[in-house]
């Protein structure tokens, strides 16, 4: 029988609630885990991590308020619980974790990777500066990557656009369109793709459809039914998603920031 001193407190954090429940449902009857909190966002996991004062956090890096990477900055690397990562990522960023020397759950995974990768994290019982200085480089490298600019290509000709000349983002399928001013610029990459590599303190994802940049937002009105719809300083109008509601909660929050 496990013992009570080897129960692992687990956090779940990811902003779709039927992986959640399936995490639950996977990890039922696993006697290394009890299951202290959920959360489905940046905001959330913060206050959920302080409250719960949690030993594990299975970790989402993309979630509606920016990413888990943002959780990190905001408990601070020594105060962070060890963390696994659930990511999309492809195969490079998952070197770069594994470099890090924090675990992940590649998405679509099943009951026995997860268990494996929570076994993990329970058997590197790292010295505390060990794991901060790790999860310290960890942030600091995913901040060294983000995108300063975006390259387009128009009749074989490169142009360089810096990322804070873009307004906002609109997704068409499998590409993206980048509203730059009175341009526009066609990329044949996705919304999510792209999301990753930008800086979450000036963008965010506010629809599944597009991505705005924060300093072109001047104004927030509510719609009947409880929705929202953003306003940017050159008079377009985007709807906010019904999961991305949360993301303008926060930014009321901290109006006075």
């Amino acid at each position: 029988m496990t013992s009570c001193r080897e129960i692992i407190r687990l956090l779940i954090v990811d902003d779709e609630p039927r992986i959640r429940s399936g995490i639950r449902r996977d990890l039922h009857g696993y006697g290394k885990i009890e299951i202290v909190g959920e959360a489905g966002s940046v905001a959330e996991a913060v206050d959920a991590t302080l409250l719960c004062a949690p030993d594990l956090v299975l970790l989402d890096v993309q979630l509606p308020d920016g990413t888990g990477f943002d959780v990190v900055r905001h408990i601070g690397s020594r105060q962070m619980p060890p963390v696994i990562f659930v990511t999309a990522f492809d195969q490079y960023a998952i070197r770069a974790f594994e470099v890090n020397a924090i675990d992940y759950v590649l998405k679509p995974f099943d009951e026995s990777r997860l268990r494996q990768s929570i076994d993990k994290a329970i058997d590197r019982r790292l010295e505390a500066m060990v794991l901060i200085k790790r999860l310290e480089r960890l942030v600091e490298a995913q901040q060294q990557n983000l995108q300063q600019r975006i390259v387009v290509k128009h009749d074989g000709r490169f142009e360089f656009i810096p990322v804070e000349c873009i307004d906002w983002v609109e997704s068409a399928n499998n590409y993206i369109v980048l509203h730059c001013g009175n341009r526009t610029h066609i990329l044949p990459e996705t919304l999510s793709s792209l999301e990753s590599r930008l800086d979450g303190n000036l963008f965010v994802r506010t629809h599944r459809g597009h991505i705005i940049n924060l300093s072109r937002m001047i104004a927030v009105s509510s719609l009947t039914g409880g929705g929202y719809e953003v306003e940017l300083r050159n008079g377009i109008r985007l709807p906010v998603g019904r999961q991305y509601r949360e993301v303008i909660h926060a930014l009321i929050r901290n109006r006075h920031a």
